[in-house]
């Protein structure tokens, strides 16, 4: 898959630029998304790195045959039926696993959000690992990751940083991006 994914990449013009060692397990803040071709992007770009990361998805879309496939891709069903939260859920996950990175969009949503989710960043917290910060640039063309973050607890002061770091960033939809 590595090399089909820097072959696709290659082909549409798209480059990784990842200066940080990957930690052996973290959240994934990936930024602006604002389009479904996010996804395809930052799947190819891991991969074409060498790299797995995981998702967060609805548990109703694991069902078989499907279930299987996203499976493979890195999927992890939520189960919103559970007493438990998503962020304890996913905390569970990271104590279970020897190595495990989770790929979460902030806004939640590819339309235009005035304020971030938070469940990253408290993920984050509770698991007690730290947050890479990956980019996708559309102009530029490239998808990125620059900088960790060790969440210190003060989530005013985190953001800050979090935000700062995808200024000047060109999402797919501009319009439908707000740092």
């Amino acid at each position: 898959m590595k090399k089909f994914s820097q072959w696709i990449l290659k082909s549409m013009g798209w480059q990784a630029i990842v200066s940080v060692e990957e930690p052996i397990k973290s959240v994934i803040c990936v930024a602006p998304h604002t389009s479904n071709w996010d996804f395809f992007i930052g799947k190819f770009t891991y991969w074409a790195l060498g790299r797995q990361s995981s998702f967060l998805m609805k548990k109703s879309w694991f069902f078989f045959p499907l279930g299987n496939f996203l499976r493979s891709m890195g999927g992890v069903p939520i189960d919103r039926s559970k007493r438990m939260s998503v962020t304890q859920q996913m905390v569970e996950e990271f104590n279970k696993r020897d190595s495990f990175h989770l790929a979460i969009t902030p806004e939640g949503t590819r339309s235009l959000v005035s304020k971030w989710k938070m469940g990253f960043y408290y993920i984050a917290i509770e698991a007690k690992v730290p947050i890479q910060l990956a980019y996708i640039d559309f102009k530029k063309k490239e998808m990125g990751i620059k900088a960790i973050l060790n969440p210190t607890g003060d989530e005013e002061a985190d953001m800050a940083i979090i935000r700062a770091y995808y200024q000047g960033v060109t999402a797919r939809f501009p319009e439908k991006f707000f740092v």
